[in-house]
């Protein structure tokens, strides 16, 4: 059954969300930017190569949730979340993107707080909130009515994301895109692109989004940790290439980045010898 709910105060975002190998997951996605405080005008799926069942799963949401509504993109290959998001910013129709992954989902005011936010605040560009890790049988989190705002700096954004990509939204207008050259890390740079080019991002200390399982390493997923880790210090080269950050810094940041790898490698070791 379609959901007939007034159209009257859409928000004007566009939300992207690439689908891949999700079927189980992208209702509970769609479902949570559906039933939003303040609705966002479109969502745009975005299927990330030929897939009949997923494509037959999200076409009946789009009957579910309004075809006027949701838009699916389905791309020729398997190209990755970046080229999938990419492949949304670039027939977006609002004025702002917000991205959300298929295996993750929103608190319902997480709309209506971060749009007020951006709203009031025309001179930051991009922003992001705090995630929450739930289990299925949790229920969301109240909010509070006050909260803080951080304002990353370019030099903080190098040593860790400070905007998980389930947590961003942004103008449309940015002249940026995801580089596609692979798949890990790819929000990481961004960031670090947007904010090197002198535009503003903030950081709602609100959690916001949930993740159904953890960051990294759920699993003992070794070998995942491990091509995060060769893109993350990718990045970090291309930045040096394109003259962003020194030769000096790029070498700080590697070690920097290394270390972090290693106490993830203890992390999930330690995670997966506690399940056991």
């Amino acid at each position: 059954m379609t959901d007939n709910r007034s159209s009257s105060a859409l928000a004007p975002v566009s939300v992207v969300i690439p689908c891949y190998d999700c079927g189980d997951t992208v209702e509970r996605a769609v479902k949570s930017v559906a039933y939003q405080t303040r609705r966002p005008a479109e969502l745009i799926l975005v299927l990330d190569g030929p897939n009949d069942s997923l494509l037959k799963t999200v076409e009946a949401l789009g009957s579910r949730y309004g075809e006027d509504w949701i838009s699916i993109v389905a791309l020729d290959s398997n190209s990755g979340p970046s080229a999938a998001r990419n492949a949304g910013w670039d027939i977006a129709s609002q004025y702002y993107i917000a991205l959300l992954d298929a295996d993750d989902a929103w608190h319902p005011r997480k709309i209506e707080i971060q749009l007020d936010y951006m709203e009031t605040h025309p001179e930051v560009s991009l922003t992001g909130h705090g995630c929450r890790l739930l289990r299925t049988t949790e229920a969301p989190a109240s909010i509070p009515e006050r909260y803080r705002v951080k304002y990353p700096s370019f030099a903080r954004a190098l040593l860790s994301n400070p905007i998980p990509t389930r947590s961003a939204m942004f103008r449309r207008d940015l002249p940026f895109r995801f580089t596609t050259e692979n798949r890990y890390c790819k929000d990481y740079l961004l960031w670090a692109q947007i904010l090197s080019s002198g535009y503003r991002a903030a950081v709602i200390d609100l959690e916001l989004a949930y993740l159904f399982k953890a960051a990294y390493g759920e699993g003992g997923i070794s070998g995942h940790l491990w091509r995060q880790e060769k893109s993350e210090l990718d990045n970090y080269r291309r930045l040096w290439r394109d003259a962003v950050i020194t030769l000096p810094l790029l070498v700080a940041l590697v070690l920097w980045s290394l270390a972090k790898y290693a106490r993830r490698v203890a992390i999930t070791k330690l995670r997966n010898l506690r399940a056991e």
